[in-house]
């Protein structure tokens, strides 16, 4: 195939917003490992790949470190920092490349890859000079203009391009140094290439090559790695504190102004700890007294957010996803209908789940009970959450 060994580079810093990765793309879980674990451990299975150059963000070196130890790759790798685009990135991959006969370029954020795609882009590259994967237009392509369409494509020539790109060395630092002297910033590799005027040959790539870019693509790509069977368990849980003066009223991580507040160890978020209670049951993983201890110091008026964010971690790194939420409020006062859309975004932005898997109700106990009295404020969660098997 070609006279020297070929170097990948899989491009990882991104820092994924639109899938709202607080820690950056490449480390989102995915059926309990990093996104960029399934994708180099797929590389890996290349065998005409000899050394893998792992481009993460900067400030993520040591965790890039740590996922490129635990997927056993074994050949030689090395992870580098990052630039402030996928170009800078590709870049700071090429300053670490060794010598090979051709470097394959694939987004860290395509775990799907075939090995065999990757053989056969590698193949088209030792030959052409550049290649690229893609898939070429089956459907009708519309041209619209102000929400209209106004003509239909001819899809003949039309191809939607993926990763992995491969190119020989020379040509790829050729286009890069042009590029950077044009101040031209390309969607991939080998748009970078064709403005050399050097056709990029296509190979035809699997469907199931899916780019994770949002939420929706995250779930389909644990559907086809977990072979589309899963388990799916529901939890209930229950806190109720008292109201006193002197202390803060939280509830669904949001401050609510009211003379009184809740006691309790922590700050006694009495609607977050029936949230972290039914996760947690629902998981199969305690209850919140086993994981935060009360009377604990460490406790001691702890933010319920920073507890809950906790939960959501443990149940990733377990491999579930949270599906959906249900919780009630039992309160005579305050008013909580509109602190509820808060609520929603707060809960919603701690777990990393759209704020429409959440629903929050608030009602009262028409004067029955302590709850009635006004002495104390209870609330009731149910999950749901999923894990592929």
């Amino acid at each position: 195939m070609t006279d020297r060994p070929v170097e990948a580079i899989v491009v990882a810093a991104g820092r994924g917003r639109r899938l709202r990765a607080p820690h950056g793309k490449a480390f989102v879980p995915l059926l309990g490992r990093p996104l960029l674990a399934h994708t180099l451990r797929a590389v890996g299975r290349c065998p005409a790949v000899a050394r893998i150059i792992v481009v993460v963000p900067e400030d993520r070196l040591a965790d890039g470190e740590g996922v490129v130890q635990s997927c056993d790759l074994h050949r030689p790798t090395a992870v580098v920092a990052g630039g402030d685009d996928r170009q800078a990135s590709v870049a700071a991959g090429l300053a670490r490349l060794g010598n090979p006969d051709v470097v394959v370029i694939h987004d860290g954020a395509r775990p799907l890859v075939r090995p065999e795609v990757i053989t056969e882009v590698i193949r088209a590259a030792a030959s052409s000079g550049a290649a690229s994967a893609g898939l070429p237009l089956r459907e009708t392509v519309k041209s619209v203009r102000k929400g209209a369409a106004t003509a239909t494509v001819d899809r003949k020539a039309l191809w939607i391009a993926h990763t992995p790109q491969a190119f020989r060395p020379a040509l790829l630092r050729e286009a890069h140094e042009r590029a950077a002297a044009d101040r031209f910033r390309g969607s991939d590799d080998a748009v970078l290439v064709e403005r050399l005027g050097h056709p990029v040959r296509m190979v035809e790539d699997s469907p199931t090559n899916v780019k994770i870019t949002v939420p929706d693509d995250l779930a389909l790509a644990e559907f086809y790695l977990g072979g589309g069977s899963m388990t799916v368990r529901t939890g209930i849980g229950m806190d109720a504190h008292r109201l006193v003066p002197g202390r803060p009223l939280r509830l669904g991580g949001v401050g609510i102004a009211h003379p009184l507040g809740l006691a309790g160890h922590s700050d006694a978020d009495v609607l977050l700890h029936a949230v972290m209670d039914a996760l947690l049951g629902a998981a199969g993983l305690g209850d919140i007294g086993t994981h935060f201890p009360p009377g604990a110091a460490a406790y001691k008026d702890a933010d319920s957010g920073a507890l809950l964010a906790r939960v959501g971690a443990m149940l990733a790194d377990a491999g579930w996803t949270v599906a959906y939420l249900d919780a009630v409020v039992l309160a005579e006062a305050p008013l909580l209908a509109p602190h509820i859309p808060r609520m929603r975004g707060r809960i919603g932005a701690l777990l990393g789940i759209d704020s429409d898997a959440v629903s929050i109700k608030a009602t009262t106990t028409e004067g029955l009970g302590a709850v009635g009295r006004g002495e104390g404020i209870a609330a009731y969660a149910v999950a749901t959450v999923s894990r592929r098997r």
